[in-house]
């Protein structure tokens, strides 16, 4: 043990390593007594001030401005680590008095602004078991039966989306890693096929300044940042233009194509949106998988978004042509219902995952290969990784297809509703009819001054946004469309209802008078 006044490595005596062995061994979670209690307690102190929360307060934010809290953090929390100990019933207090109660509530039926779904209380309890035994999934001797786990629901997600029966996958922590895993065995796929050349072992060749990525100019913006990281920078990527529905156009594409032709350029991905992130809409997969095949490029669907479509016998169409991508981004932290994060990227070929293999002899030597114990990090480009494949198994079972899918179908149909809402109201502007289940508007007072103002309605209906969140009642999210401010809302929680939609136009119509009463 070391003297911190002196300086100086002491020896510890027997009944010293004793005490301190004792006060470790209630720290962890094993199988001695006082350990289970101590894990007990602190479980019970972090349910009660969680509970305490919700059962206490009905809006989606407190309203809490940024300046203000960090007063309250730095009064509360005056050092990040204390020399000493706090007691488990004081410092999860303090977090319920502070960071919980002026958190966002993504559970409130407002809580609208994004793609972040109420999660599923039963997958909160998978948690538990995920955090406790803290298995990682890169090897077979760290994680066992969660291998097994997350191969079978791999599997049984392949059967949904893939003919093929050469398909594979792997879970992620969401739609960055899964797009940028897509781009990047399609970058050397192409590479290998074209030149012969094996990017992972020599970087890229002088013709990698000619490769391009096309993808609809409403594509998430990942598509970019994997493009720079590949090491193909921003240029790389070709954003084709959107039809009335916000859809990449065929016929743009077709002549974007050419061009690229006739410039001597190398096309090697396509990539298509299921589900965008500010309309839900989803590109036309089976005419894009006809000219990425006719192009031999890589055909990824980014379906973080729309993939639980799947689920439901009434939209799944909407998803016709999924089946032909060589590449498809799915997240169940969206319309799955699971805490964040929890994602998987599934390849028609599982060949394909040889372009990023590697061995490593402390980690996954070759000759574990021979004894057929599966290591899944030669699929990843993670290696510690969570198992959040309990979490979806659990909710699966819980919940059943049928009861995913009602939820799936409450909320479009939700959507729908709500614009047509909108639409009545002749102080709103609708900009789509929802595909999925994102509503895109604003505020636009008919027939009265400065109606016409696209200055003054940018201002308007970020002003209106503010004063919302300020006042805690109603999350919203903000876009632009044409360089015009439009309010959304993303209607994922199918606790809400067409009466919370009522209420929260009438606030913003509300707000909107006041701030132009106020001048």
């Amino acid at each position: 043990m070391v003297n911190y006044q002196t300086g100086i490595l002491e020896p510890v005596m027997p009944q010293q390593e004793e005490i301190m062995k004792n006060h470790f061994d209630r720290l962890f979670l094993h199988s001695k007594e006082e350990s289970t209690e101590y894990y007990t307690h602190a479980m019970r102190w972090a349910q009660d001030v969680l509970g305490q929360q919700f059962s206490s307060n009905n809006k989606p934010y407190s309203g809490l401005p940024y300046e203000e809290f960090t007063k309250l953090f730095d009064r509360t929390f005056q050092e990040i680590l204390p020399e000493d100990e706090t007691s488990i019933e004081t410092l999860f207090k303090n977090i319920g008095n502070t960071i919980l109660k002026h958190s966002i509530i993504v559970s409130n039926p407002t809580c609208l602004a994004h793609l972040h779904c109420p999660p599923l209380s039963v997958a909160l309890a998978a948690e538990v078991l995920i955090s406790g035994t803290n298995q990682s999934m890169d090897s077979w001797d760290q994680s066992a039966s969660a291998t097994v786990l997350e191969s079978k629901i791999v599997h049984w997600l392949n059967n949904l989306f893939f003919s093929s029966k050469q398909a594979d996958g792997v879970f992620t922590s969401g739609g960055t890693q899964s797009n940028f895993m897509g781009l990047l065995l399609a970058r050397d796929r192409y590479l290998k096929k074209q030149f012969n050349w094996e990017a992972k072992k020599d970087g890229l060749p002088s013709e990698a300044s000619k490769l391009r990525i096309l993808c609809s100019k409403e594509a998430h913006f990942t598509v970019r940042q994997s493009a720079f990281l590949l090491g193909l920078g921003e240029q790389a990527v070709i954003p084709i233009e959107t039809d009335s529905e916000h859809r990449m156009c065929v016929n743009r594409l077709d002549r974007c194509l050419n061009e690229l032709s006739k410039e001597g350029l190398l096309p090697f991905a396509l990539v298509a949106t299921a589900g965008t992130t500010d309309f839900g809409s989803i590109d036309p997969l089976v005419e894009l998988a006809t000219r990425a095949n006719h192009y031999q490029m890589w055909f990824h669907v980014d379906a973080a978004y729309g993939g639980a479509l799947m689920l439901s016998e009434r939209y799944k169409n909407k998803l016709t042509g999924i089946d032909f991508a060589d590449s498809i981004t799915i997240d169940f932290h969206k319309l799955f219902y699971q805490p964040i994060s929890c994602g998987a990227f599934l390849v028609k070929d599982r060949t394909d995952f040889d372009l990023i293999k590697l061995n490593a002899d402390y980690l996954n030597p070759e000759e574990d290969e021979e004894t057929g114990n599966p290591n899944l990090v030669t699929k990843s480009i993670q290696t510690t990784r969570r198992f959040d494949a309990l979490k979806l198994f659990v909710s699966f079972h819980a919940l059943g297809r049928k009861t995913y899918a009602d939820m799936i179908d409450y909320t479009i149909n939700l959507a729908q509703k709500t614009a047509t809402l909108i639409e009545k109201d002749p102080d709103f502007e609708l900009v789509n009819q929802p595909e999925m289940n994102a509503v895109v508007f604003r505020y636009r007072p008919d027939g009265k001054a400065h109606s016409n103002d696209s200055e003054w309605l940018n201002k308007l209906n970020q002003l209106i946004r503010r004063k919302l969140l300020e006042k805690g009642h109603t999350v919203l999210a903000r876009t632009r469309v044409n360089k015009f401010v439009y309010l959304k809302l993303t209607l994922l929680n199918p606790r809400t209802s067409i009466k919370d939609i009522q209420s929260i136009l009438n606030e913003i119509k509300q707000e909107a008078r006041k701030i132009r009463e106020d001048g």
